[in-house]
């Protein structure tokens, strides 16, 4: 679990050609069947995901009932007593986490409109579902939407924009003035890991709240809950308040979940399980796009398919990213290159862009805590100069390069 995978491996290294496919090039070799959508199925997987959701809150209820229960017939003493009911606590917490993530990711695929051709439907369960969960429904579309219009340029994406070396003061490569990187980046492991926890645990408030990693062509003070932010538009100011609204009433309900039911209760059942659903969504969100083998572009190299192909496919969880996430991460190439198409067909368009795509489809089976380690990292800085570019480590150290500067 501490290796990288075969197709890391085969990838760091090797000269990088930048593609040359065109969007009419890759939308011949799907399927026009696989763009159809399901109400019906959209609507029984969203069913099932607040089912999975309901019954695990069902059993977590059960946990302080049912310890003593398990105790005395394995006749344990308070120690291992205790030790089960934790046992049991941390596993409510892991599944529900799962389950929560599994909620917002279907809030996601309604902010793409996949669960139906109403746009009604896709917005109703959107704002209920991101909202439930504390995410600014309209907002964050607003923004999701423009990242996947831009992703991987420099210039005009809206998540995860690499930091320049001049954006950190560090010295060029050649110089002698500016900071060296070791004054930059505190690279000891407790500071590191310390680092990780708060972008697991917080990041998708952070950026919500004050844009962190996202475009730094923001001014300072933009968030997603302002209608006046300039991510936004004039005419969806109405939506960002509704938006707002809907997290009042949220706020409100769970304020009175706590007077009745006591802040223990509130922490054990849903905040807990709140946290570790944001460190789902910010870990998947942040493996997509930063990884050291994959290339970042300025405007004079950018095109769509080149920006949606930068990106990676990942089996994160196995069947239960599959189950719960909804192939988000397992096909998320064919997610960038078409984001309409149901995310129940995505695994077939991913099987047909394999062929068309060839060596510039991107997958990478590493386990997901050391790609999430390593990108981390890895996963410093880009140069101000290059019109195609890659990430340097914390030592400025790149692990691809273009094949036109290897020749």
């Amino acid at each position: 679990m501490f290796e990288d995978s075969e197709e890391y491996l085969a990838r760091k290294f090797t000269p990088f050609v930048p593609p040359d496919l065109t969007i009419s090039d890759i939308r011949k070799a799907i399927p026009a069947e696989l763009h159809k959508k399901s109400t019906a199925r959209g609507l029984w997987i969203g069913a099932r995901s607040i089912i999975c959701v309901a019954a695990f809150y069902y059993l977590g209820t059960t946990i302080e009932s049912v310890t003593p229960v398990i105790a005395a017939s394995l006749r344990c003493g308070p120690i291992f007593t205790t030790l089960i009911r934790w046992t049991l606590w941390v596993s409510y917490w892991f599944w529900q986490g799962i389950g929560m993530a599994g909620l917002w990711c279907f809030g996601h695929e309604a902010g793409h409109g996949t669960i139906s051709d109403h746009s009604w439907i896709n917005n109703t369960l959107g704002y209920i579902l991101h909202t439930a969960l504390f995410t600014p429904y309209f907002a964050w579309r607003s923004t999701h939407r423009a990242h996947h219009k831009a992703v991987g340029s420099m210039e005009r994406d809206e998540n995860y924009v690499p930091a320049v070396r001049s954006q950190l003061g560090l010295r060029p490569e050649d110089g002698k003035q500016g900071l060296d990187y070791h004054e930059v980046f505190e690279d000891t492991p407790i500071y590191t890991l310390g680092m990780m926890l708060v972008m697991q645990l917080f990041g998708l408030q952070l950026y919500l709240v004050a844009n962190t990693m996202g475009s730094p062509s923001y001014p300072k003070g933009t968030n997603h809950f302002s209608p006046t932010s300039p991510l936004f538009k004039r005419q969806e100011r109405l939506a960002i308040l509704a938006s707002d609204v809907g997290l009042l009433i949220m706020g409100y309900l769970l304020w009175e979940y706590t007077a009745r039911f006591g802040l223990a209760a509130l922490l054990k059942f849903y905040f807990i399980p709140y946290l570790l659903s944001n460190h789902w969504i910010v870990l998947i969100t942040f493996l997509h796009h930063c990884d050291p083998t994959l290339p970042h572009y300025r405007k004079n190299a950018w095109t769509f398919v080149r920006g949606a192909i930068g990106t990676v496919d990942r089996p994160i969880m196995g069947w239960i990213g599959r189950f719960f996430f909804l192939n988000v991460s397992h096909d998320h190439v064919a997610h960038h290159l078409f984001s309409s198409i149901p995310f129940y067909n995505q695994p077939k368009v991913t099987e047909h862009l394999k062929a068309v795509l060839g060596d510039h489809y991107n997958y990478d089976s590493t386990p997901c805590f050391r790609a999430l380690y390593r990108s981390f990292t890895e996963c410093a800085f880009v140069e101000d100069e290059g019109d195609i570019i890659f990430y340097k480590n914390q030592k400025g150290e790149a692990v691809r390069f273009l094949q036109a500067d290897v020749e």
